[in-house]
């Protein structure tokens, strides 16, 4: 495995298409596009990484699959009376299904999904104390405690919260959000503001390998029904109007963030997360991607394949 990541890492780093950071977010823009990190978690705790592995980058949507499991633990099935669970087809911050179905998102891994999931774990608490719920969450899963928001990237997302602003009015307007709309985007921007390294958010997606349970750990984090849920929901919807592609050419459940990371689930292998910040047209980390497929194709990790 570490051959196969080194090999890898050196392809992408001979790569000279490697798309655009995302600069409607201004912190996000100041990244250097030229990194690449990959790294692989096993159920027996092993780690394996290469290239910029080790640095901090804001995870943003991938996120949505940390704050779903919360509210799949909190609500059960009755989440889905909040958020549907059909791919949209869309761009992550499109208002055009909304509008078509009333308000109720298509699905929790679109921008409109994840804030009314926010609103949905908020159960009436004030923003700090469900921000500290979630973070405390992502150190269980990731046996991380060193894990923190990147509250430059939060305040940029803030300043710039027109559209999701919108998206969440909207949704108020048919009574499908219950808090204010200024608290929930503040908790939804600092859940996406959370920094993590490659290696960390391997280990974060490892209870997803193993149906609910971290085998390293030992830990069961949700049960084996859920577990399947979530990596189902990742297949179809993890990637925007980029699902079908990422589906043909990875074959595996993923969700990516527009910081350039993707988590990535190979049921009973392992848990992949790569990182880099160049983003393709519909906002997909660009190497990212193409580093997937070459893994798949060099391990069979792939759920259509034998």
């Amino acid at each position: 495995m570490q051959q196969i990541l080194d090999d890898i890492a050196a392809e992408m780093a001979s790569e000279t298409e490697r798309g655009k950071v995302a600069d409607y977010i201004p912190q996000l823009a100041h990244v250097d596009p030229n990194q690449f990190g990959i790294a692989v978690a096993t159920p027996d705790g092993q780690i394996y990484a290469a290239g910029d592995a080790n640095t901090l980058f804001s995870i943003q949507s991938i996120s949505k699959v940390f704050t779903l499991t919360i509210a799949l633990g909190k609500l059960g099935d009755a989440l889905w009376t909040h958020v549907g669970r059909e791919p949209s087809g869309d761009p992550f911050n499109s208002i055009t299904i909304l509008e078509y179905e009333s308000g109720r998102p298509r699905n929790p891994l679109i921008n409109a999904g994840a804030i009314a999931v926010v609103d949905a774990i908020m159960m009436g608490h004030e923003p700090k104390a469900t921000l500290g719920e979630i973070l405390q969450f992502v150190h269980f899963i990731a046996d991380d405690d060193s894990i923190r928001f990147d509250h430059k990237v939060a305040a940029s997302e803030m300043e710039h919260k027109d559209r999701n602003a919108a998206l969440a009015h909207f949704m108020k307007s048919f009574g499908l959000l219950k808090h204010d709309v200024d608290k929930v985007l503040g908790v939804y921007f600092h859940q996406c503001s959370i920094a993590m390294n490659c290696q960390q958010l391997a280990r974060a997606g490892l209870f997803l390998v193993s149906n609910g349970v971290n085998q390293h750990t030992r830990v069961r984090v949700i049960n084996p029904q859920r577990s399947r849920r979530i990596n189902s929901l990742m297949m179809m919807c993890g990637h925007y109007d980029g699902s079908g592609e990422f589906a043909y050419r990875v074959g595996l459940p993923g969700k990516s963030g527009v910081g350039g990371g993707i988590l990535t689930i190979a049921p009973g292998k392992g848990s992949i997360a790569v990182w880099s910040p160049g983003l393709d047209h519909v906002g997909n980390s660009k190497l990212g991607l193409k580093a997937l497929e070459r893994l798949v194709q060099k391990t069979g990790w792939s759920v259509f394949s034998n």
